[in-house]
């Protein structure tokens, strides 16, 4: 929800399907950027990090993603 509100287009998986099967899934599909929330994540305010530019980056809080991503969008745009 708050990447939606900062314009930042998100798909969530629901699915009922292993982790490491979305996550392959995703990378197939080329997503830039695969975020992951578990429990401990969502209990921190935190995201699990995997970017195709860096692989596996760890856990850091979603207003720092947030800001990094709408840094990059920026930059792109001029």
């Amino acid at each position: 929800a708050e990447l939606k509100k900062n314009n930042i287009r998100v798909e969530v998986d629901y699915r009922a399907e292993k982790i490491g099967y979305k996550i392959r899934e995703a990378r197939n599909e080329r997503a830039p950027y695969i975020l992951v929330v578990g429990e401990k994540e969502a209990e921190n305010k935190e995201v699990a990090v995997r970017s195709r530019k860096n692989g596996d980056e760890g856990s850091i809080s979603i207003d720092n993603f947030i800001e990094r991503i709408v840094k990059e969008i920026e930059s792109k745009e001029r």
